[in-house]
């Protein structure tokens, strides 16, 4: 066999080898950017820092990931926040609020950023975006440790990538309906 005839076996070979590498490579890095979202692999408690609610609303707004776990919050004498961290990132706050009596829902959203230019419901007692909402709980929830307050219950996504009207709204709803059956309004 002719020196010519091996060198062109070689630089068949090369691109062979060079076309089946680049092709693992593309197939590799469509694997790991595929449109399914990252796997939601913790399981969601049917309790959040003492406030029962469905779990799949709540799962419904979380990024995937490993491990979940919930913390709560007392940041002043009338706020009761519930942050939930996927892989120890902090991805969802629940809030409980005391604000002046006679605010509106409207009046109190600017508070939570993820808000800005949200839906108000009918009634006028819900506000909620794709990342957050607000909602005031029913005129009877009253408790004499905060005389003259109303009681807003808060939904805020932090840096989780989810953006879910619809999913906030569900979740903000029965928070807040949670709430509203819980020891925060007795």
């Amino acid at each position: 066999m002719s020196a010519r005839g091996t060198l062109r076996r070689r630089r068949f070979t090369s691109r062979v080898v060079s076309l089946s590498a680049a092709v693992a490579l593309a197939a590799t890095l469509s694997a790991c950017s595929g449109d399914e979202p990252p796997k939601k692999a913790y399981t969601v408690p049917s309790s959040l820092c003492g406030i029962a609610v469905e779990p799949a609303l709540v799962k419904a707004v979380l990024p995937g990931g490993d491990s979940l776990t919930s913390a709560t919050q007392k940041p002043n004498g009338g706020t009761i926040r519930c942050n939930l961290s996927v892989d120890s990132k902090l991805v969802l706050s629940l809030a409980q609020a005391w604000w002046s009596e006679g605010k509106t829902t409207a009046a109190v959203a600017p508070a939570y950023p993820g808000t800005k230019e949200g839906t108000m419901s009918e009634d006028e007692r819900f506000i909620y975006s794709g990342k957050a909402g607000v909602g005031r709980t029913v005129p009877s929830c009253k408790v004499s440790r905060h005389p003259e307050q109303d009681l807003y219950v808060a939904v805020e996504t932090r840096e989780s990538g989810v953006d879910d009207p619809d999913a906030i709204e569900k979740l903000l709803t029965a928070y807040t309906k949670a709430v509203e059956g819980s020891a925060a309004c007795r």
